[in-house]
């Protein structure tokens, strides 16, 4: 997703009416960069606070069968600062900072508790078998790397505003390192799909290299193919803003 995504930067097409609104009622950085170009340092440097010189995350070195380079249990996170402070912890999302039972496990970097994609290579795919609770798999029904029933991102944001509902009466810190729109183009086939599917027309469609395609024969990190490549990434950012416009409506719910 880039600057030029989003409706208050010029944005046409795609519509981010709580994302704009946030930017109208907050702060706008012009000139603020991610802390790197690709996933695990750039999360790296936000968490640690620590510029790619420093901080131990510097690419997104691998770890077969499944995960990255893990984060060192030395490093004082930003979770570990809320955590120590009093606040309940909770990370919903790409990690993608080390595995289950490694010191870059999230539940050794300061939070209480995690769901979502550990691996930020499985991360690549939208339907995938499973996802981790806590160093737990928990799997998604209907998926299985063959078959597409169950989009992960929209059981993270259930997850995350049950973390919401679960700590409103304590302080919280919730980091949202959302998935969407990385990687492979997906969405569901929903009224928000359709809508782009009208706007953008017939398209030039996208063909995955050998193994992108869900199957037996599927390469996880590929991207799949995708008839609507501009309809289906107009159609997730738009549902990053609508889970945005669902955190915020629960926060302004308990004035």
């Amino acid at each position: 997703m880039g600057y030029g995504d989003v409706g208050f930067l010029g944005q046409q097409y795609t519509e981010t009416p709580n994302i704009d609104q946030l930017a109208t009622d907050g702060m706008f950085f012009s000139h603020h960069y991610a802390g790197s170009t690709v996933c695990a340092p750039s999360r790296s440097v936000l968490l640690t606070g620590l510029h790619t010189g420093h901080t131990p995350i510097r690419g997104n070195s691998e770890v077969q069968p499944e995960g990255q380079f893990p984060l060192t249990d030395t490093l004082m996170t930003l979770s570990k600062v809320f955590q120590e402070a009093g606040y309940v912890t909770g990370a919903f999302g790409k990690w993608g900072l080390g595995m289950n039972e490694t010191s870059g496990d999230p539940l050794n970097q300061g939070f209480d508790q995690f769901f979502g994609y550990l691996c930020q290579r499985y991360a690549h795919r939208y339907y995938p078998a499973y996802l981790w609770e806590n160093g737990q798999k928990v799997n998604l029904p209907g998926n299985d790397w063959i078959n597409k029933v169950t989009y992960a991102p929209d059981v993270i944001q259930e997850k995350t505003l049950e973390f919401i509902d679960q700590n409103q009466s304590k302080p919280f810190f919730l980091f949202m390192p959302i998935v969407m729109p990385h990687a492979e183009l997906a969405a569901p086939d929903d009224e928000i799909f359709q809508k782009y599917r009208s706007k953008f027309g017939d398209e030039i469609p996208y063909l995955g290299s050998k193994g992108a395609d869900y199957g037996p024969e599927m390469n996880i990190p590929a991207y799949q193919s995708q008839p609507f490549p501009h309809a289906t990434h107009a159609a997730m950012v738009e549902r990053i803003d609508r889970f945005v416009g669902e955190v915020v409506a629960k926060l302004e719910g308990w004035d």
